[in-house]
């Protein structure tokens, strides 16, 4: 097969391969080593024996990122403070021109989810981002990960248990949240605590990841009252050479905090009800750095 067909196949299913591996992976670099190496695998088959070329990247990718999988969660018991996902800028743009189909995107590749998604083997990962993500079928899974159909059915079972149990119910509306964080941010970054009590739920949390390189708590913070009386003790107001930026991240609106340009903060909010549920702030810069120059 010549080269420029091969390019092209490739890329052809690149976007879909990057989405499997981000999702099980959580982090945007690894997944982008994880396709790399799927495109080198992918040159050096004999073509005679690739059949189905989706099929087999799929498959070749999800082995890959099982395999890291396991090798990641290893280092995550070190990790210093509570973990979350790599942000990411998400646009579905054409991908997902029907909008339960995006709202099912948005919510596969959201923070929650992705958290909740740690609690899960890599074998049960991997089945649950084919399943319920992408609509793989159980044969093509059982397939990509040589295990049995029925086997897979099982995974798949146990896994949509374990998410949903895990997996907290918020609200999905866009413009409800992007409100909802406008205003946050502006009570926040005026210390105003009568404010952010006002707009936290009474079972609010605060999940921060540094990975203890900033300054963020090392612990969940629970509760509105102490979730409020933390953000106004540590309120913007006194970072004024900060540049504010909205965008989309993980499939939600987030605010962006750039120090001389480069990425300082993320901060993301959970809705249920008209009030936030859980705030992420995201200030390890090693997970940041994807987003500078946005």
């Amino acid at each position: 097969m010549p080269t420029d067909t091969l390019t092209d196949r490739f890329e052809e299913h690149r976007p879909m391969l990057l989405g499997v591996a981000y999702r099980m992976l959580g982090r945007a670099a690894d997944a982008e080593d994880v396709v790399q190496e799927a495109w080198l695998r992918w040159t050096a088959e004999d073509r005679s024996e690739v059949r189905e070329p989706r099929a087999f990247l799929v498959r070749i990718t999800t082995r890959l990122a099982v395999d890291r999988l396991r090798q990641a969660q290893a280092r995550r018991e070190s990790y210093v403070g509570p973990w979350l996902p790599e942000p990411v800028v998400t646009d579905f743009g054409p991908t997902a021109p029907d909008t339960a189909e995006r709202a099912l995107l948005a919510d596969s590749v959201s923070l929650a989810v992705l958290v909740v998604l740690e609690s899960l083997s890599p074998l049960e990962r991997a089945v649950f981002v084919l399943r319920e993500a992408f609509g793989f079928p159980y044969g093509e899974i059982a397939t990509a990960l040589d295990r049995s159909e029925a086997a897979v059915r099982q995974l798949a079972g146990r896994a949509r248990r374990h998410v949903d149990e895990g997996k907290p119910r918020y609200d999905v509306d866009p413009t409800e949240r992007r409100d909802l964080t406008e205003r946050f941010l502006t009570a926040a970054a005026g210390g105003d605590l009568g404010g952010l009590l006002a707009l936290l739920a009474p079972d609010a949390r605060l999940v921060g990841d540094s990975g203890g390189k900033a300054k963020t708590p090392r612990v969940i913070i629970k509760s509105a009252d102490k979730v409020g009386r933390f953000l106004a003790a540590t309120s913007f107001k006194a970072e004024e050479r900060l540049e504010l930026r909205f965008l989309e991240i993980n499939g939600g609106p987030a605010v962006l905090a750039l120090d001389g340009g480069v990425p300082d903060t993320l901060i993301q909010i959970e809705v249920l009800d008209g009030r936030v549920q859980c705030v992420y702030i995201i200030r390890n810069p090693d997970k940041l750095r994807g987003l500078a120059g946005l």
